[in-house]
């Protein structure tokens, strides 16, 4: 059986197979869906990217998708979703995008929060607020694809 060949259990194998994670925020319309477009093309799908929300809203943020946009990323067909369980339990990583989701993660997955900046609390909105949110989380999701590298 593959499965009970040495290579498969010296961790041989694990070295190729592909990391998982899972994006989540409140409403997932903005934030983890930038997350997990960013992720897509930051990896170039060497990383499975999901995304998810503790309380979905109904629509993808249409400012999000298009400063995404700009960034060469696609979020445009992603659609509103609740977390998924049996996913959560078998992604390599979650990642929680600021302060309003709290969802119950499984202690033995690797789980941190980014409290993103909010520009519209200094009076930025529009495209300018999405572009220096959008260009937050890509910095984080570089620095997070740096580490999963190793």
């Amino acid at each position: 059986m593959l499965l009970n060949h040495p290579l498969m259990l010296s961790g041989w194998f694990n070295m190729f197979m592909a990391t998982s994670v899972l994006f989540i925020c409140s409403r997932n319309a903005g934030k983890s869906q930038m997350a997990a477009a960013l992720m897509d093309l930051v990896s170039d799908g060497k990383v499975t990217s999901y995304s998810a929300g503790t309380n979905p809203g109904a629509v993808i943020n249409h400012e999000a998708a298009e400063s995404l946009a700009e960034a060469g990323a696609d979020m445009s067909a992603g659609i509103p979703k609740s977390i998924d369980p049996a996913l959560l339990d078998q992604v390599d990583r979650v990642v929680i995008l600021g302060s309003e989701a709290n969802p119950s993660i499984n202690e033995n997955i690797p789980t941190e929060r980014w409290v993103t900046y909010e520009p519209s609390e200094d009076g930025v909105t529009g495209s300018e607020r999405m572009n220096l949110i959008r260009d937050e989380i890509a910095e984080r999701v570089r620095e997070l694809y740096r580490e999963l590298e190793k």
